[in-house]
């Protein structure tokens, strides 16, 4: 297998070829869903809750994200390499830049940050430096307390179209790929298809360009609930390395998510 970057990921999306993403915090982990030909690996402020106990992501530092971020990276051989921005690390400009470059150096291939069309300038600025960026939209967790709890978003045709209208914008921006967070099938669709670059859907449907679990859910050992959008595929298959191939197999053959996972 020939190490994932981002030029083959926007290849996969226009040749119809799903991309497959898990979580990872650790080395031994990463190394695993390497060796099982994962595309993407996140490490996800997702820690936060997953690792350190949280209610929420609000909680997680740079400091959090680069350590595991230099963990997974070597652990890993070919996967991409994406890490999140935390809560109110990309505040000022200044910010912005030191901290990217932190996770950057700590052997992110891309940093995520959540948030619409106010993303803009920012993102432009990271693109201009030599920082590549993956959008994050739908249901941002570092806004939970905004939106009032982990909710599905863009249910209304005007929050649709307010979403579609900021996708195309953190594009056009320089973003060159776009996570997408429970979101209805049917936007999630149409999200995919506005885009030329990846749409990764995490309870988004099964027609958007690919799909990421958070790794803790996929196994089925999350301390707090399993998620509507998530499977517990290690309890299909009774081995750790046996569920991963099972949930790349099932991305890619369009299996999963199904209807049991999506939102309408």
């Amino acid at each position: 297998m020939k190490k994932v970057t981002i030029s083959r990921l926007i290849a996969q999306k226009a040749e119809g070829t799903k991309i497959t993403a898990l979580t990872a915090y650790d080395a031994s982990f990463a190394k695993m869903f390497d060796e099982q030909h994962i595309d993407v690996l996140l490490i996800g402020d997702s820690l936060g809750m997953v690792l350190q106990g949280e209610d929420d992501t609000l909680p997680v530092t740079v400091t959090d994200v680069a350590y595991h971020t230099r963990a997974v990276r070597k652990g890993t051989q070919n996967a991409f390499v994406l890490a999140d921005m935390p809560f109110m690390s990309y505040a000022t400009p200044q910010d912005t830049f030191t901290n990217a470059a932190t996770l950057m150096a700590a052997g992110a291939s891309m940093v995520k940050m959540e948030g619409g069309a106010w993303l803009c300038d920012t993102i432009s600025a990271l693109v201009e430096r030599g920082v590549p960026v993956c959008g994050h939209l739908g249901l941002t967790p570092q806004s939970v307390h905004v939106f009032g709890g982990f909710k599905v978003q863009g249910r209304d045709n005007d929050k649709a179209t307010k979403l579609i209208e900021d996708a195309i914008a953190l594009e056009q921006a320089g973003a060159q790929m776009l996570v997408l967070e429970c979101v209805p099938t049917s936007l999630g669709k149409a999200v995919s298809e506005a885009l030329t670059i990846p749409v990764i859907g995490i309870g988004a449907g099964p027609e958007t360009d690919g799909q990421i679990l958070v790794m803790h859910d996929m196994f089925g050992i999350s301390a707090n609930y399993m998620p509507k959008f998530s499977k517990n595929f290690l309890m299909e298959t009774g081995d750790m390395r046996s569920a991963v191939k099972k949930y790349i197999d099932d991305v890619k053959n369009g299996t999963f998510p199904g209807p049991a996972h999506s939102f309408e």
